[in-house]
């Protein structure tokens, strides 16, 4: 911490700048990494034309859309509709100001540390911004003035309510080990260990907590077509459109490069290779192992957008609020005690993690056992159609068949109102 506020005023200019700049190209990057990657597992080949690789894929649908018409709608709320997108766009490009890319380093003969600035609560700092863009998502849907948009907006204020409060209570255990919410202080405490590997339970409901905050596959409900039409940027368009795009590839690397810095040592060398070769993490060689795990996320991401279908609303619910949120506090629970019985008894980190490995496989064994979903599923069979109604055949009686089915036969009286199976009935 005493290290921050020392900086010239160019100096953080140029490190803003840099910020900027690394951002836009990475988003570019991820877009056509996600089309590439994507079209490799549905055996297709992807951008290839524009640039080497198709590299320039991106900007070219960047420009395209800069260039389109823009469209706003009459029942709009003119001052809103235009807000929204930069709403998006600016926490996504704030939250990067107190991720610490490396250790300090001689910068144009200053010396100053690889972070733009840091503060005793900077992830609360993040966590905060972060929830400003989803009111842009809000917003925008509100005020385009259509319904499809407002659904879409409403269900982006649930789910940053269900999901934000579970990644909070993932990181209360980070807090714990760490001793601080410093994000410089986080990276130091996991100089031994990671506390990915520490805190294995936390981690996980982070990764799902993060995917559900970016409205990305399989819990992109605010913006599902196939119900939606296109959720809450139903009625943008141009480079409207484009701030909404920018802002979610961004949001993309911010949860990415946040989990990086609390859970996968930030900055340090994997594997311990700095034990091998001193200058693992000294410099700007640090560098590449920031960007190495966080574009590990951004592949996650992308290869769950290519694996898994959208969920439901009321399945996408449940897991938050009945199985993140109640695991989240009784982890909070555990690792408190955990902490506590560290520090007081002087065990090292060997006996925490067989603790924490024993509980975690008795929270695993306990929820193997949940309720009965066959118990409470009532099976209605009443084929019955009142007379004159469309005749609708019904379910065979031991239920689906393979194979062909067999031929229905429909009766010619309008006066009869069941179906019959087979042959029909003599009469």
């Amino acid at each position: 911490m005493p290290l921050f506020g020392q900086d010239v005023w160019w100096l953080v200019l140029v490190k803003a700048v840099l910020i900027f700049v690394v951002l836009v190209l990475l988003t570019l990057f991820n877009i056509w990494w996600e089309r590439r990657v994507v079209a490799r597992m549905q055996h297709r080949i992807g951008p290839n034309v524009h640039g080497p690789f198709g590299l320039l894929q991106s900007l070219a649908d960047g420009v395209k859309l800069a260039l389109k018409e823009d469209i706003i709608p009459k029942a709009a709320d003119k001052v809103v509709f235009v807000l929204a997108p930069v709403l998006v766009v600016i926490p996504a490009f704030v939250t990067f100001s107190v991720i610490p890319f490396g250790p300090e380093v001689t910068m144009f003969g200053e010396r100053t540390p690889l972070q733009l600035t840091d503060m005793p609560v900077a992830v609360l700092f993040v966590m905060a911004i972060a929830s400003i863009g989803i009111y842009g998502i809000v917003l925008g849907g509100w005020s385009s003035g259509s319904t499809y948009s407002l659904l879409g907006g409403l269900r982006s204020s649930a789910q940053m309510i269900s999901y934000e409060v579970a990644m909070g209570l993932a990181l209360v255990a980070v807090f714990l080990y760490a001793g601080s919410l410093s994000t410089s202080e986080i990276v130091a405490a996991q100089e031994d260990w990671w506390f990915g590997a520490i805190l294995f339970p936390s981690f996980v409901i982070y990764v799902i907590s993060m995917i559900g905050e970016t409205n990305r596959a399989p819990f992109d409900l605010p913006e599902a077509e196939g119900e939606l039409v296109g959720g809450f940027h139903t009625e943008y368009s141009s480079l409207k459109f484009a701030l909404f795009f920018l802002g979610e590839y961004i949001n993309m690397a911010t949860v990415s490069a946040l989990a990086t810095t609390l859970f996968l040592g930030g900055w340090r060398a994997p594997f311990w290779i700095d034990e091998i070769w001193a200058g693992a993490n000294e410099g700007y060689v640090p560098l590449i192992w920031f960007f190495g795990k966080m574009l590990l996320f951004i592949f996650f991401f992308i290869w769950l957008r290519g694996t898994l279908p959208r969920m439901r609303y009321d399945q996408f619910m449940d897991l938050g609020w009945k199985v993140l949120i109640p695991a989240a506090l009784v982890w909070v629970v555990l690792v408190a005690t955990m902490r506590y019985v560290s520090t007081a008894y002087e065990l090292g980190t060997q006996e925490i993690l067989i603790g924490g490995g024993v509980l975690l496989a008795l929270i695993l064994v306990w929820g193997f056992f949940g309720p009965d979903e066959s118990a409470d599923e009532q099976v209605v069979d009443d084929h019955t159609a009142p007379t004159g109604a469309y005749p609708v055949p019904p379910m065979p009686s031991g239920g689906a068949v393979r194979g062909a089915a067999a031929p229905l036969t429909f009766p010619t009286s309008r006066t009869q109102a069941t179906v019959s199976h087979g042959a029909p009935e003599e009469s």
